[in-house]
């Protein structure tokens, strides 16, 4: 029997595209391999999670022929620690952007780059990381089934905020309930500090501080800011009591799953995600305490000569702990020689 006209043409279609697609590229046949990018804060490039990820996104996708990145920001793929534990897996997030904490949990000789007072600044603490001490680190946490592809920098120290009291002296946080993250090394820095630290879920914090609960809390100004938690204080104490580096992680899995080119182009869009977040981390936090004051924040320089010197035995303590003396010992001499230099 005669074929009808309509299965001519289906017929003749598929014949078609079946043609079309033999005289693409190679690469064009392929379905491209998905990266996807997960880390913790909101999709603001006022984030420098965010903001990072934006550009590894970009470097990728306009440089790659089988690869392509989505971002998962916001936890959408789950809080971290469980992202981390399926990266491990190789399931879930193939990388993930975000503070080095949580981490410490696979290694914890991490600990070491979460000291209290450690960093005297961005530049100690990138050459540290560029170095000896960050090469050790991404080496023992490959070792959990993670690969460390690049080191970058939260924006902004960790100070002291405060509602109504103004921090201008250390004896001035004797006895304020300050809120900090539930870490042990944190909640030992700020009692050290004089402060009554207390472990608190940050979402619980803009209540606490309308209600009267905490005296403050602890944080960079670029939270403070995002999080307009101006509207329930009026004081910022230049503590600079921690600075977090940040590292975007890969699962080992899925990394050893990719060609050399594919690898290669991923470590350069990371280079140039962490270059642009270094160089831009002392103006944004800079630019965010501005803000602040416009906002009607007062922002108070303060003495941590003693603070610094309390943090030597906390800092020792937990290097101990971790068996991480070694690490502690690079970091300082880095410190050390940058004093040094700046002489």
């Amino acid at each position: 029997m005669p074929r009808s006209a309509p299965f001519k043409r289906l017929a003749l279609a598929a014949a078609l595209s079946a043609l079309a697609l033999s005289t693409l590229p190679a690469h064009a046949q392929q379905k491209k391999r998905e990266i996807k990018v997960s880390h913790a804060q909101q999709a603001t490039l006022d984030s420098e999670l965010q903001i990072a990820a934006w550009i590894f996104r970009n470097y990728v996708n306009e440089n790659s022929d089988t690869l392509n990145v989505r971002i998962f920001p916001n936890n959408a793929l789950g809080d971290e620690r469980s992202v981390y534990e399926g990266m491990q897996l190789g399931g879930g997030a193939t990388c993930a952007l975000g503070g080095t904490a949580i981490l410490n949990t696979f290694s914890p000789r991490l600990g070491v780059v979460d000291l209290p007072f450690l960093w005297k600044d961005y530049e100690h603490m990138n050459r540290s990381l560029d170095g000896d001490v960050g090469k050790q680190l991404s080496a023992e946490l490959e070792k959990s089934g993670l690969k460390t592809v690049g080191w970058l920098t939260n924006w902004g120290f960790r100070n002291v905020i405060t509602a109504n009291k103004p921090v201008t002296k250390p004896e001035d946080l004797k006895g304020l309930k300050i809120r900090t993250i539930q870490s042990p090394v944190y909640i030992e820095a700020l009692n050290a500090m004089g402060a009554n630290a207390t472990p608190m879920s940050f979402g619980e914090v803009y209540s606490a501080m309308q209600t009267g609960v905490l005296d403050g809390f602890e944080h960079g100004p670029a939270v403070v800011l995002t999080g307009k938690y101006y509207e329930v204080t009026k004081h910022v104490a230049l503590t600079r009591h921690f600075l977090g580096p940040a590292i975007f992680a890969c699962s080992l899995n899925e990394w050893k799953q990719l060609t050399d080119k594919e690898r290669d182009v991923l470590a350069q869009g990371v280079k140039l995600a962490s270059d642009i977040n270094r160089s831009l981390a002392p103006v944004r936090e800079a630019q965010a305490l501005d803000q602040l004051r416009a906002r009607g924040m007062q922002v108070h320089e303060i003495d941590t000569t003693s603070f610094q010197q309390n943090a030597v035995k906390i800092q020792d303590k937990f290097a101990a702990d971790r068996k991480a003396e070694d690490l502690l010992t690079l970091i300082r001499d880095a410190g050390n020689q940058a004093n040094g230099q700046a002489k």
